[in-house]
């Protein structure tokens, strides 16, 4: 009894919540101090394998040598990217969308290789994935696309996506075989989880409902329970679709745009309000900051840092670590 009537509580909830995000702030710490401790050790080990090379003068031991080596300097990259992470929301999950911009059907299904992209990126990392919104392109691939990726320093990682992201390559829908040109946005933003501060006035939203679409379970395309919701004044728009009601829908909805209002909220001026939300530009020529070129050479390019790799695929099956690094080096050097 005395559970239920403090349950009922208002302070009882926040309280709950307070304790959960310190319990997630000390599994963080805690995980941090065992990787840094792991990392010493096999530094340690290292340093043992090589004075036992040099005293027995054994070859054997150099591919372990060297794949120990190789492992090292990779724990020890990931770490040294980990101590960039110092804004107030890099250790929250993020929320990534995917528009397709010029170019039609080959923009889609260049929308639907960034998605599988950071799918990928996000499986190696452990992190999980939760489609919020999906919407097919009229003959092929992905007009848009909001996923929500959960997992720590998720938007820490991924704010270095945000921009337009330009593809060249030999058109698969081109019988001409031509060389085509391609455009899509990635938007990314924390997924803020406490209750915000933020007075909406319900006169400046537009709600509309639709058919859910994509995969997601057997209500899809069965009822309108899909929320679109549009902020007049400064015209965000949010989506969801993948909750079981309209309902849960429409509070998942209000959260990503009280986020994106608190974001607006929190700068002063339009340089800082860049830095949060990224530039809001057309999707098209001039305005990419990374460039994937298929023909008549392969390379990936990051035109902010100038990072670069000729493996394209490699970097479509989700290895972003090498450009997601040069970003925060980046970065930090611009506060």
């Amino acid at each position: 009894m005395e559970l239920e009537r403090n349950m009922e509580e208002p302070d009882f909830w926040e309280d709950t919540e307070k304790a959960q995000r310190s319990t997630a702030e000390l599994k963080g710490l805690k995980s941090a101090v065992e990787g840094y401790r792991a990392l010493e050790q096999q530094y340690e080990d290292i340093e043992t394998l090589l004075e036992m090379g040099y005293e027995e003068n054994d070859e054997s031991l150099i591919p372990e040598i060297r794949q120990e080596l190789t492992e090292f300097s990779t724990k020890l990259e990931s770490l040294r990217i980990a101590t960039l992470l110092r804004g107030e929301y890099d250790k929250d999950n993020a929320i990534l969308t995917l528009h397709a911009g010029a170019g039609g059907t080959e923009s889609c299904d260049w929308t639907s290789m960034l998605y599988r992209m950071y799918t990928r990126w996000a499986e190696q990392k452990g992190f999980t994935c939760e489609v919020l919104d999906y919407l097919d392109g009229d003959e092929a691939g992905i007009k848009s696309v909001t996923v929500q990726v959960n997992g720590e320093n998720a938007f820490g990682y991924l704010k270095s996506e945000k921009g337009v992201h330009r593809l060249v390559r030999i058109s698969p829908f081109n019988a001409a075989g031509k060389r085509q040109t391609s455009f899509a946005s990635c938007d990314v933003m924390p997924d803020i989880e406490e209750d915000l501060d933020i007075e909406i006035d319900e006169g400046d939203l537009r709600i509309d409902t639709y058919r859910s679409s994509g995969a997601g379970g057997q209500h899809i395309n069965k009822t309108s329970s899909a929320i679109r919701i549009t902020h007049i004044p400064t015209n965000i728009v949010v989506q969801c679709q993948n909750e079981r009601s309209q309902f849960q829908n429409k509070d998942k909805a209000m959260q990503m745009l009280k986020a994106k209002l608190y974001l607006l909220k929190q700068q002063e001026n339009a340089e800082k309000l860049s830095d949060i939300r990224g530039d809001v530009k057309e999707i098209g020529w001039g305005n990419q900051i990374r460039s994937y070129v298929m023909q008549p050479y392969t390379m990936v390019k990051d035109h902010r840092t100038n990072e670069e790799t000729g493996n394209v695929g490699a970097v479509l099956d989700g290895a972003l670590d090498s450009f997601i690094s040069a970003y925060l080096k980046w970065s930090s050097l611009k506060e």
